[in-house]
């Protein structure tokens, strides 16, 4: 199994900045596809962003292109999302998970983090 811990959410201002991250742990020598999906109340789960085991391909939502940026450090197992010019439809709890594919829907992926909160006023 692959575990999966996340950190970096919290509260900030329209405009802000925030960077997620997600530690890995477990069955790593696999070449796990990590993504970033968030859920916000009374919606259904949707996806952020992915990246290639390699770090070579990535991909995201029409929603954040330009703003998040998606990296990952297979040394210290941890992928990131840094999230800029927040806004408050960003508002949701981020979810990152792995898969043995990149994909963009949830049930591509096999293992999947606690979740953290990131709510942005305005």
């Amino acid at each position: 199994q692959v575990q999966l811990v996340e950190s970096g959410g919290g509260l900030v201002q329209a405009g802000g900045s925030l960077r997620l991250s997600c530690a890995a742990s477990g069955r790593t020598f696999n070449r796990y596809a990590m993504g970033w999906f968030r859920q916000a109340p009374g919606k259904e789960r949707e996806f952020v962003a992915v990246i290639s085991w390699s770090g070579g391909a990535t991909y995201y939502a029409d929603s954040v292109k330009g703003r998040f940026t998606i990296s990952r450090d297979n040394a210290e197992n941890t992928v990131y999302l840094q999230m800029n010019s927040l806004k408050p439809e960003d508002t949701a709890v981020y979810y990152c998970a792995a898969g043995l594919q990149i994909g963009v829907r949830p049930g591509q992926y096999h293992y999947w983090g606690q979740g953290t909160q990131v709510t942005v006023s305005s």
